[in-house]
């Protein structure tokens, strides 16, 4: 089944999820995942595999700016517009 539209909430859900279960050495791993996802081929699949990678580098390499929120959240004090103080904070939990 072939479907050249975009993939909707559900279709990359299922796709982490595969991707969490079929690592790079599973036998027919393309196949698998475009069954996990439903409505996609195995073109698709990799295509779509292809972009989260490059998504991935570009993210890591610095090249894509974290969000800047409209108003930064302060809960019990500690506020969420450094990203640091946030990690600090979730780890005293």
């Amino acid at each position: 089944m072939s479907s050249s539209s975009a993939w909707t909430t559900k279709q990359n859900k299922r796709f982490e999820n595969a991707l969490a279960i079929y690592d790079k050495d599973t036998p027919d791993r393309w196949q698998k995942l475009a069954r996990a996802v439903g409505g996609k081929t195995v073109e698709e699949v990799k295509r779509h595999y292809e972009m989260l990678v490059e998504d991935l580098k570009q993210i890591e390499e610095g090249h894509v700016p974290l969000p800047k929120y409209r108003n930064a959240a302060t809960i019990k004090g500690y506020n969420y517009s450094d990203e640091e103080q946030r990690l600090k904070y979730l780890s005293l939990q």
